[in-house]
């Protein structure tokens, strides 16, 4: 079970990476989206590393 968890919380870094990247690459990125994305991606990079 711990390893199917993990493999979800990468898969779902993963999203938020592509997402983050994708609103980069806007003509005007959205700061407000910026700091919900990082702030996401922080937290499911945290909890990767807790069950590591």
């Amino acid at each position: 079970m711990p390893n199917s968890h993990r493999d979800m919380l990468a898969a779902r870094h993963a999203r938020l990476d592509a997402r983050l990247g994708a609103e980069l690459k806007r003509p005007a990125p959205d700061a407000a989206i910026l700091r919900q994305l990082k702030a996401e991606k922080l937290k499911v990079k945290d909890e990767l590393s807790r069950i590591h």
